[in-house]
């Protein structure tokens, strides 16, 4: 609790400096030219975040997370920190020992979108997958038109928390809205029936049909809270990802305004169950 409430956390935000020699980036990510440690806490203050789920930008810089190891330094408290991991590293679960020891992490990456993870195998998948359960550590699953791979693997390790970020549903990057950007909202809603599988409806509004406070997302929205229960659902921007479809400010304001939900729905949604699910929480450092 901060000040006798329950702390608000944003569950998916990345953090990454200019691109430059000495650390280059792998490729270019949507978003401003750079979204250092300095700059995520300043938007954060704004709108009175208290802390977020700082996942490594797999983009650009691939399986290094010392970025964010830099920036949880410089802002003890501020953020959990998730790194991805290479599935088809054989050294992957040493490499996820080392990191679990690292101050601040609450979890791992595993990135099936795209077909990153193709060339690992059920076995590399496996073999990250043991590793997280070896350390109870929660896994963040990119899996974009995926969500069938993750009811496999929810059945395989029913004792690893599986986490589906921005509900596996393609989300833009620029303008236009897809006018189907829910289309495959059947295919996670069947993930419901896996206890170990939890959501985090992160950059829903990029996929806003009207302006804010985005009011069209509402009814898909309440599906999955509906079919997974609030409990296994958490709120997140996507900053800085979602910076040229609406501000940070919309981001966090869209699901604070209006009656669509209860007080103590959006108390769960916007802190509690990332505190819970992450047994993290945000202090002052």
């Amino acid at each position: 609790m901060r000040n006798g409430r329950t702390p608000i956390i944003d569950a998916q935000v990345h953090a990454y400096e200019a691109d430059r020699p000495g650390r280059p980036w792998a490729a270019p990510l949507t978003g401003p030219p750079s979204a250092n440690g300095a700059e995520m806490v300043a938007a954060m203050d704004t709108v009175g975040v208290d802390g977020a789920i700082l996942v490594s930008a797999y983009t650009m810089y691939r399986y290094d997370p010392s970025f964010v190891l830099e920036v949880q330094d410089q802002y003890p408290g501020r953020f959990g920190l998730v790194a991805p991991f290479d599935a088809g590293d054989p050294a992957s679960s040493d490499k996820i020992d080392d990191w679990v020891s690292s101050e601040g992490t609450v979890g791992i990456r595993l990135l099936l979108a795209h077909g990153i993870s193709d060339g690992a195998g059920e076995s590399g998948i496996a073999r990250l997958l043991s590793a997280a359960h070896r350390h109870n550590a929660p896994v963040n699953v990119y899996c974009t038109e995926r969500h069938a791979q993750v009811a496999e693997i929810a059945k395989q390790f029913p004792g690893v928390s599986l986490i589906v970020d921005h509900m596996g549903l393609v989300q833009p990057f620029y303008p236009p809205v897809p006018s189907d950007g829910w289309a495959a909202l059947p295919d996670l809603l069947a993930l419901a029936s896996y206890e170990n599988v939890s959501v985090k409806i992160s950059g829903a509004g990029t996929l806003a049909q009207t302006p804010f406070p985005f009011a069209d997302i509402y009814e898909p929205i309440n599906r999955i809270l509906d079919a997974f229960g609030v409990g296994r659902c958490m709120w997140g921007t996507d900053w800085t990802r979602a910076v040229e479809l609406l501000t940070y400010e919309e981001g966090v304001e869209a699901f604070r305004v209006g009656d669509w939900l209860s007080s103590g729905d959006r108390t769960a949604l916007m802190g509690g169950n990332a505190a819970r699910i992450y047994d993290w929480s945000p202090s002052a450092g």
